[in-house]
């Protein structure tokens, strides 16, 4: 069984958006939804995020928590979408 936090969740939609993403920036309190996605980075991230890859119907294909900077993540193959969360927001 999974937990969620209350949580804002921003669309990342213009292309500094999706650029950056959570990048270079502390005490994270919102989550970032990238659509039309299936892979990320967490390069030059200040901390740990959790992040869920979603299909086209938002049901959720992964789950990866507390990922740590310099890391890349590819999604399975139908993700569409993927959420950036503050770490142990699930």
């Amino acid at each position: 069984m999974l937990n969620f936090k209350n949580i804002k969740i921003k669309e990342a939609k213009s292309f500094k958006d999706r650029l950056f993403g959570l990048m270079f920036k502390k005490d994270i309190n919102y989550g970032l939804l990238f659509k039309n996605c299936r892979s990320i980075h967490t390069f030059f991230m200040k901390e740990q995020i959790d992040v869920i890859a979603t299909d086209k119907n938002d049901i959720i294909l992964n789950i990866y928590k507390n990922v740590k900077p310099c890391r890349i993540i590819i999604a399975p193959k139908n993700t569409k979408n993927i959420y950036e969360l503050p770490k142990n927001t699930i």
